[in-house]
């Protein structure tokens, strides 16, 4: 029988770069002189750069040639703390998760809410563990939108119910559930604890786990 295919999220199951997101979007927040506090980033995780925005305005209405300049400003910013990513930034126990779930035959997948997910891919030198990446270019819907998810369901060429994903967003948790798929939960319950797993991160789970999570 094929295995099911697994399909982690980036920042917060792999490598976490939310504090590079939260000070790029700080950043701007200054800029502009508007109000941004860390308990406010919580809410931008796991959702597109367009809602992150809207999230950040609470409101306020600006023109769209503006918030379009605004987003590529924030994205700069980010980019250029990308630059610092090594190997070294991978969260504890990933890589050993993802070269077991290879070695077991599993087919590997990406999906990111992120259009700078390949570039961080590759600063962690992991590009060639996967065998589908979904990343903010690859659909119009992001989360809490189910389309990622099955668009990589589709890269794998498995039905949804044979997939399972990994998230650490509660968006992302109902993407996935709204998809008709598995999900392991990774952070704490009042977040992610809509999962049929939850954990506190990949080295905290192991592979035979994950795979009678299918059948369960």
């Amino acid at each position: 029988m094929v295995n099911p295919g697994l399909i982690f999220d980036l920042d917060g199951v792999i490598t976490d770069t939310a504090e590079y997101h939260y000070r790029g979007w700080k950043q701007l927040a200054d800029d502009e002189g508007l109000p941004f506090t860390r308990e406010d980033n919580e809410a931008l995780r796991g959702v597109s750069r367009r809602e992150s925005l809207n999230l950040l305005l609470k409101g306020k209405q600006i023109p769209e040639e503006t918030a379009q300049e605004w987003m590529t400003r924030k994205n700069n910013y980010y980019k250029a703390y990308l630059e610092d990513i090594t190997p070294a930034d991978l969260l504890p126990g990933a890589r050993s998760f993802l070269e077991a779930a290879i070695n077991a035959g599993a087919k590997i997948g990406l999906a990111s809410a992120s259009r700078n997910a390949k570039t961080v891919l590759a600063c962690l030198q992991i590009t060639n563990m996967f065998d589908v990446i979904g990343d903010g270019y690859a659909v119009q819907n992001t989360k809490p939108a189910p389309d990622l998810f099955v668009w990589v369901a589709g890269g794998f060429q498995l039905p949804v119910t044979r997939c399972i994903v990994f998230e650490d967003a509660e968006a992302g948790v109902t993407a996935a559930l709204r998809a008709g798929m598995k999900c392991v939960g990774i952070g704490p319950h009042e977040r992610v604890g809509q999962a049929h797993l939850v954990c506190d991160g990949l080295h905290d789970v192991s592979l035979e786990q994950i795979m009678a999570l299918e059948t369960a």
